[in-house]
């Protein structure tokens, strides 16, 4: 499949696989700046993309920063939308952390999604896990 993506800034770096098989692009810093403990910051990427209906492009953690206790937060990004893409990432940790220039900070993964159409009902059908929900199947 193939995506249209845009430079919105000249010294953007475009996403990049880096392996055969992986599923992630990374998405990099164009800026230096650190995060300190409980804080978060928006990361823009100087990048747009297109790709068809029916498609999702999702901002998911690099599992280096997530060592480091930073998270990204939302990532959402639509068929439709045609902004700069970013990254919001938020220190979790109890130390500052200085992402760089040129850093990885994150991932996006391209997804098929179904579009459905919601219809309101009444009642809905047993299932065995019914309401259950946070520790419904036990700790064993």
């Amino acid at each position: 499949m193939k995506i249209k993506i845009k430079k919105l800034k000249e010294e953007a770096k475009l996403p990049k696989y880096h392996h055969v098989g992986d599923v992630g692009m990374d998405v990099y810093s164009m800026e230096t700046y650190t995060i300190e403990p409980g804080g978060h910051k928006f990361f823009f990427h100087g990048f747009a993309m297109e790709f068809p209906v029916g498609y999702v492009a999702l901002i998911k953690d690099k599992s280096s920063l997530s060592k480091a206790g930073l998270h990204s937060i939302g990532g959402v990004f639509d068929a439709g939308y045609r902004g700069e893409y970013n990254t919001h990432l938020v220190n979790l940790s109890d130390k500052p952390y200085t992402v760089e220039e040129g850093d990885k900070v994150a991932q996006i993964v391209i997804m098929p999604v179904s579009i459905v159409e919601l219809e309101e009902v009444e009642n809905l059908s047993e299932s065995d896990r019914g309401e259950g929900a946070f520790g419904s199947t036990g700790r064993k």
